[in-house]
């Protein structure tokens, strides 16, 4: 029993990305009244790396981007990763989280530099909840499995990995990312949000319509609970690999939208 209520509980926070953690090379400069500056925060099961795609599409755009790399030893601890990559950037930032990511940035979203949210395939909880808490009205897919380990950490399970995770990769690219899983600590999963910068900052939100991961019900109701801004995209739970330009789109929305404001 207590092992099925884990596998629910995380079974919508998979997260993909692999990065670094340096701040990004410069392009062409951003339009005037843009917010310059975007870091990218990854979720469970994976680092930074993923987010490549998107890192190039936006620094090609003029963009800084940075990407911080969560230890995803607990909630706590990857706020913290994620504050000290914002405390380098110079100026008006988006910060950007998906699946899992999206609690981290919730968390940490109040700092004065961050002008604008956008939640990619990503949870968004309250005040009081916890990650898991966010699959009580919609479950996560049973097609998800998270496989808790003795030490306490999670990997997804490796026969259903492609299939609730990155349906819409190559199988070559879906054996990478099961094969080079990071474990996250399931008590981050039940690590209650303090603070919901969503509240107080504007907030974007990508849909991935073929999520198997998050409940696809789930990402479009917490969009609207947020007040973010929605735009769907046909991909699987790692939209942000598959389709980097159109999850590029919606942050260089973001940042044309909520640059004029200043920390």
């Amino acid at each position: 029993m207590i092992r099925h209520l884990l596998t629910i509980t995380a079974a919508a926070f998979a997260t993909l990305g692999f990065a670094s953690a340096a701040p990004a090379q410069t392009g062409a400069p951003a339009a005037a009244g843009t917010a310059r500056n975007v870091v990218l925060v990854h979720g469970a099961f994976a680092d930074g790396s993923g987010w490549r795609g998107v890192y190039d599409d936006l620094t090609r755009r003029g963009y800084r981007v940075s990407i911080v790399q969560n230890p995803l030893t607990s909630l706590a601890d990857d706020v913290a990763a994620t504050k000290r990559v914002l405390a380098r950037q110079d100026g008006p930032t988006i910060l950007v989280g998906h699946s899992y990511g999206g609690t981290v940035i919730t968390e940490a979203g109040l700092d004065p530099k961050v002008v604008g949210l956008v939640y990619v395939a990503a949870l968004a909880p309250d005040v009081g909840e916890s990650t898991g808490d966010q699959f009580a009205e919609i479950p996560a897919p049973a097609g998800f499995v998270i496989e808790p380990q003795a030490d306490g950490y999670g990997f997804v399970n490796l026969e259903k990995f492609k299939s609730g995770f990155a349906g819409d990769t190559s199988d070559a690219d879906a054996a990478f990312l099961r094969d080079s899983q990071v474990p996250i600590a399931m008590t981050a999963f039940g690590e209650k949000v303090t603070q919901a910068a969503w509240r107080s900052k504007p907030s974007w939100a990508v849909i991935a319509t073929r999520d198997s991961a998050i409940d696809p019900k789930l990402l479009r109701s917490t969009a609207k609970r947020i007040g973010a801004s929605a735009h769907e995209v046909d991909a699987s739970h790692v939209v942000f690999l598959t389709k980097p330009k159109a999850v590029a789109d919606v942050i260089d929305q973001a940042a044309r939208s909520a640059g004029t404001k200043r920390p």
